[in-house]
């Protein structure tokens, strides 16, 4: 997996079809994602319940882009192994959810996959600095965890600038999950972002047997995101 800045698009199959995730993933690749976003959901750090290990483990063998697990999870430790045999390629954490995040990556790290680092909206970018050099990818939640559809929270752009700074020249993926729209891409990008989850605005329209709507989508998308860097 490379670290090149180029805009990433990584639909989140929160929004796909949960009985044909198979074709689904197949269909989103073929019309230009760049990496598949699962989103981990426990029911109890947040208000949802979705995916575990198993599924992760079921669908990897039909994603030839990057897994990017999101783990909204508390505890996280006890299941980072589980999800890294289970073939995901960056599995990311909350800062929010335990007292020792910093082990938390160490431990994502000791698995051979990439560390992500997630922030809720409530949680200042201060708060990544002494964790950057653990740190492969940060997630700005620009909506709170829990269910896709919800409206893009625009406060969170200056957090996305304050990240850019204190990362400097380090090989760290700024990513970007909520609300991502043609409309709020540019935003984002042009605060320093490179990898957007988008579900709804990426899946609103298409099916496995139509899935132009898919592409469609992600070029328009991206196509707004590359020109706020331009």
């Amino acid at each position: 997996m490379t670290l090149a800045r180029a805009i990433k698009i990584a639909p989140s199959i929160l929004s796909a079809d949960f009985a044909d995730f198979g074709r689904e993933i197949h269909a989103i690749e073929a019309q230009g994602a760049d990496w598949v976003h699962v989103d981990v959901m426990d029911g109890h750090f947040v208000p949802n319940l979705t995916f575990g290990p198993p599924l992760v483990k079921a669908i990897r063998r039909h994603v030839t882009t990057v897994m990017d697990v999101h783990l909204m999870i508390a505890p996280v430790d006890p299941y980072i192994d589980a999800f890294a045999e289970a073939g995901a390629d960056v599995i990311t954490a909350h800062l929010e959810a335990g007292p020792h995040i910093h082990r938390t990556l160490q431990a994502i790290r000791a698995t051979g996959k990439k560390a992500g680092l997630a922030l809720n909206p409530g949680t200042p970018a201060e708060a990544v600095a002494p964790l950057l050099d653990l740190c492969d990818l940060i997630c700005v939640m620009t909506v709170n965890p829990g269910f896709g559809g919800q409206k893009f929270i625009h406060s969170q752009i200056d957090k996305v600038h304050s990240l850019r700074g204190m990362i400097g020249d380090r090989p760290i993926h700024v990513e970007i999950d909520g609300g991502i729209t043609p409309e709020t891409a540019p935003l984002v990008t042009a605060a320093g972002a490179d990898v957007l989850v988008a579900g709804s605005a990426v899946f609103s329209g298409g099916s496995v047997a139509n899935p132009a709507p898919y592409g469609a989508n992600i070029r328009a998308i991206r196509a707004a995101a590359e020109a706020a860097r331009r």
